[in-house]
C-alpha cells in the first residue's frame, strides 16, 4: 500500500478514504512537531466511541484520551492524562474540547493519511495536522498502532509526502522531531 497524504481543508477531499471505526482504539505519537512532547516520553491517544448513535446533527462523538509521562518518569510512575471529545466535522475531520477545566480549550484536527489495516506485515500508521489552540501552535504528528513505531522506509515515505503537500505543512514538517519511548523503533 503506498503512502497518500491529502492536504488539511474544510472540503470533501476527493479520493481520502478513512474509516472511523479502525481508527478507533490505541495510537502511539511517534513523531510530532509540538513542542509539549519534547521532554515527555510514551505518548498515546486512545480514541473511544461514545456510542452507536448519531447525535441529532449528523455528527459522531467518541472520546479522546491523551497518557504521557515526563521524560524523566521512573518504571511504574503513573501517567498525566488530558482529556477530551471529539465530533465529526466531515470524513476525516474533527473538532475536540477538552473536558473538566480544559473544556475551554478546543481544536480542529484532520487526518492527512493513514493506514488502519491489521493484516499481518502492515504497519498502522495515521498522519494528523492539528489547528493551533488556546494553548498550542499548529501542528503535526504521526501516529502508530505499535509503541515501537513503524519501519524507518515506511517512515521516510510518510515524511517526504508531508512535505510535498506544500505550504504550512511543508513548513511544519520541518520541525518534527521523534518523540522519545521507552521501546526503539524497529
Amino acid at each position: 500500500m503506498s503512502v497518500r497524504i491529502f492536504p488539511p481543508s474544510d472540503e470533501k477531499r476527493d479520493g481520502f478514504e478513512f474509516d472511523l471505526d479502525k481508527f478507533m482504539g490505541t495510537w502511539y505519537v511517534t513523531h510530532s512537531t509540538l513542542p509539549l512532547w519534547k521532554d515527555k516520553k510514551d505518548v498515546s491517544i486512545t480514541y473511544t466511541p461514545l456510542s452507536d448513535v448519531e447525535s441529532p446533527q449528523g455528527t459522531i462523538k467518541f472520546d479522546d484520551l491523551v497518557k504521557y509521562y515526563p521524560a524523566s518518569a521512573k518504571p511504574g510512575s503513573a501517567p498525566s492524562t488530558v482529556a477530551g471529545t471529539d465530533h465529526t466535522l466531515a470524513v476525516g475531520s474533527f473538532k475536540w474540547r477538552g473536558n473538566g477545566l480544559l473544556f475551554i480549550a478546543s481544536s480542529k484536527w484532520q487526518v492527512l493519511g493513514c493506514n488502519t489495516s491489521e493484516a499481518e506485515g502492515s504497519h498502522p500508521w495515521a498522519a494528523t495536522f492539528f489547528e493551533k489552540t488556546l494553548f498550542t501552535p499548529a501542528g503535526l504528528d504521526i501516529l502508530t498502532r505499535s509503541a515501537e513505531g513503524i519501519p524507518e522506509p515506511l517512515l521516510k515515505e510518510i515524511f517526504e509526502k508531508i512535505k510535498a503537500v506544500g505550504g504550512d505543512v511543508a513548513d511544519l514538517s520541518e520541525t518534527f522531531f521523534e518523540v522519545k519511548r521507552t521501546k526503539a523503533t524497529p
